[in-house]
C-alpha cells in the first residue's frame, strides 16, 4: 500500500463520522488471556462511482497509558486514586474529553485490570480496579484499547476475563496480547491492529506480516516495551519498530516507560516509541508529569483503498492538572509553560535531562 506524510502540523481538518466500528476478522494466535469470539463480517465502504477517488477524512487520537487504579498501598489512602474519583467517573477526562468527543477513534492502554477478584499475582505491584471504573473510558470517549500490557493479568484469567465483560458492557473495543485484528471504522476505514507484549522480534515480523496480507487499509503495531524511566528507546525497541515498518506497519505506537520517547520517521512512517503516561493511579506524587496526545488525520481513498497520512498533532499536556501532587486529571498545557517546550523537546530527541530514577518502593511506578 502507498503512503506518505503529507504534513506535520499543528492545525488540521477533522472529520466526524456516525455509526459503528466492527470487528472484520480476528488473528489465528491468541494473547496470554485469551481471545474475543466475534463474527467475522465482508462489509466494506460503499464502491465509489468511476473516477471518483475524493479522499474520506479519518481523525485518529492516541493516548498513553491508563492505570485506572492505585498500588495496594494507597487503595485506602485519601491521596489515593479511589479516593479522588470515587464514582465520578466523568473527572480523569474532564478537561481533557472535549478533545476526543468528535474524532473517529480514540486509543489508549488500559493497563490495569477491572476485576473484583481477589487472586493476585506474586508480584510487588498490583493494579485493580473495579469493573465501573470502565466507565472512565467511556467517559473520555475512548473506544478502543489495547490489553498488551504487564499489569492486566495482575489478578490472572479470571481479572482479565472481567476486564474484557467490563469493556464490552461500555462498548470499549479491545485488542488482547500478542494478537491481532482487523477492525472497521464507519465510514469504510479498516485499521489492521497488532498489539504486541515484550514478544520476540520473530513474533513481530511473522504477525505484522500477516496483517499486512489481508484486507487492512492501515496497519498499527502497538508495543509495550522499553525500559521504565528512560527517555530514549532501547535497541530492542528500535529492532522491532523497525521490523513492524519493514513488515507493512503504517504506524508504531508505543507504551509502558512512563515517559515521553522521541519520535522517529522510518521509511515515512512514524514511530512513536513512548507516549507516557496519560491517567496513572499508580504514583500519588510523580516526578515527571510530562506527557501528550497525538492527533492523526488519515485520507482515504476509495478507489483504490490507498491511504495517507495527511497530519500530525503532537499535543503537549500534563497527566496532573495540580502541582500539588498527582490529581490524576491530564490537562493541555499552555504554549507558554515551560513544560509545553519540554515535552517537545523530548518528543524530538532533544531533551538533556537525566533520566527517571523509579523507585520501587511504595507508591512509585512499575
Amino acid at each position: 500500500m502507498g503512503k506518505r506524510i503529507l504534513l506535520i502540523a499543528l492545525v488540521l481538518a477533522l472529520a466526524v463520522l456516525g455509526g459503528t466500528a466492527k470487528v472484520l476478522s480476528l488473528p489465528g494466535s491468541q494473547s496470554q488471556g485469551g481471545s474475543r469470539n466475534a463474527e467475522s463480517s465482508s462489509a466494506a465502504a460503499p464502491a465509489a462511482s468511476e473516477g471518483d477517488n475524493e479522499p474520506v477524512y479519518y481523525t485518529l487520537s492516541f493516548l498513553g497509558d491508563c492505570t485506572l487504579a492505585s498500588v495496594p498501598y494507597y487503595r485506602s489512602s485519601p491521596l489515593g486514586f479511589e479516593a479522588v474519583v470515587g464514582k465520578d467517573y466523568d473527572y480523569p477526562f474532564a478537561r481533557t474529553a472535549q478533545y476526543f468527543a468528535d474524532d473517529d477513534l480514540t486509543f489508549a492502554n488500559l493497563e490495569c485490570a477491572l476485576t473484583d477478584s481477589t487472586q493476585a499475582a506474586d508480584k510487588t505491584f498490583l493494579f485493580k480496579a473495579s469493573q465501573d471504573y470502565a466507565k472512565i473510558m467511556s467517559s473520555g470517549s475512548v473506544e478502543f484499547v489495547s490489553l498488551a500490557n504487564n499489569h492486566v493479568m495482575d489478578y490472572g484469567q479470571e481479572g482479565y476475563d472481567d476486564t474484557l465483560v467490563a469493556l464490552d458492557a461500555e462498548g470499549i473495543d479491545w485488542v488482547g496480547r500478542d494478537e491481532w485484528l482487523v477492525y472497521e471504522l464507519p465510514g469504510g476505514l479498516r485499521l489492521g491492529i497488532y498489539s504486541e507484549f515484550y514478544d520476540h522480534v520473530d513474533a513481530v515480523r511473522t504477525q505484522v506480516s500477516q496483517l499486512r496480507h489481508t484486507n487492512a487499509d492501515f496497519v498499527i503495531a502497538a508495543f509495550h516495551w522499553g525500559q521504565e524511566g528512560q527517555y530514549q528507546p532501547n535497541a530492542d525497541q528500535i529492532e522491532k519498530a523497525h521490523t513492524a515498518v519493514d513488515c507493512g506497519a503504517d504506524f508504531v505506537y508505543g507504551s509502558h516507560p512512563h515517559t515521553v520517547q522521541p519520535i522517529e520517521i522510518y521509511k515515512d512512517v512514524p514511530i512513536y516509541y513512548s507516549f507516557g503516561n496519560w491517567i496513572f493511579g499508580g504514583n500519588t506524587n510523580p516526578s515527571d508529569t510530562d506527557t501528550f496526545f497525538l492527533r492523526m488525520t488519515l485520507a482515504l481513498y476509495p478507489e483504490d483503498r490507498h491511504v495517507e497520512i495527511v497530519s500530525l498533532e503532537n499535543v503537549p499536556c500534563s497527566f496532573s492538572g495540580s502541582a500539588e501532587g498527582n490529581n490524576y486529571q491530564p490537562v493541555v498545557l499552555e504554549e507558554d509553560d515551560p513544560a509545553y517546550a519540554r515535552v517537545l523537546e523530548k518528543l524530538g530527541g532533544d531533551f538533556a535531562g537525566a533520566n527517571l530514577t523509579i523507585s520501587y518502593g511504595l507508591g512509585k511506578d512499575d
